[in-house]
């Protein structure tokens, strides 16, 4: 399963690079990250891993979507466009498939627009697991009806589980067989933490102690 960290902050990508398969940004993260050199950024970004990163339009016609995703492209061979889960996004990830550009289609809430990703030759599709469980919707049954949809139809666009809230659902992902994940950096923390770890080390630290 790939790991993908989701952040525009440089120096989160610096720390988890050996541990990340690509990166996720998205406007909000971009903006969080108090650089106006976008293009620079993202350039920044992409040298770091080996990977891809998707970098999100903002553009929602689409005429629009196709002008800013190919701008996008050209910043990088890493580049994957996040494009909307939406009528003039999938028509434009269609067009984009065809050009061998990387998509990930992002901000999916339901089966049926995954399989219209897949038939529209995403590279990524990205369901919210942890908005649809916000809203008192059960995202492990999407994961679970998406992934299921792909492996029967043959599709080879990739899941990639975003909007993760905490490790467990980082592994019941995996166990439901999702390509790939994006992760904040608390989240993927997480990951490498647990309290009986540092407790043992505790232990086995203070009897070695009592030895000298």
């Amino acid at each position: 399963m790939e790991i993908f960290l989701d952040t525009a902050n440089v120096n989160d990508v610096i720390l988890y690079k050996d541990f990340i398969d690509g990166v996720t940004t998205n406007p909000s993260l971009i903006a969080k990250s108090g650089r106006s050199d976008y293009g620079a950024l993202i350039g920044e970004i992409c040298q770091l891993v080996s990977g891809s990163v998707s970098v999100e339009v903002t553009s929602r016609e689409r005429n629009d979507v196709l002008a800013e995703a190919r701008y996008l492209a050209k910043i990088h061979n890493n580049v994957c466009v996040k494009l909307p889960c939406t009528w003039d996004g999938l028509r434009a990830c269609r067009e984009l498939s065809a050009e061998g550009i990387s998509t990930n289609l992002t901000l999916c809430f339901s089966a049926s627009q995954a399989l219209l990703a897949a038939k529209c030759g995403a590279t990524y599709v990205s369901p919210f697991l942890g908005r649809l469980e916000d809203c008192g919707h059960d995202g492990l049954t999407l994961l679970e009806e998406i992934t299921g949809i792909f492996e029967i139809q043959g599709y080879e666009t990739r899941v990639l589980a975003a909007s993760i809230r905490n490790r467990k659902q980082v592994i019941q992902a995996a166990l439901l067989g999702v390509g790939a994940v994006t992760l904040p950096p608390s989240i993927l923390k997480q990951c490498f933490d647990h309290p009986l770890t540092t407790q043992g080390l505790e232990i086995f630290e203070r009897d070695w102690k009592s030895m000298l």
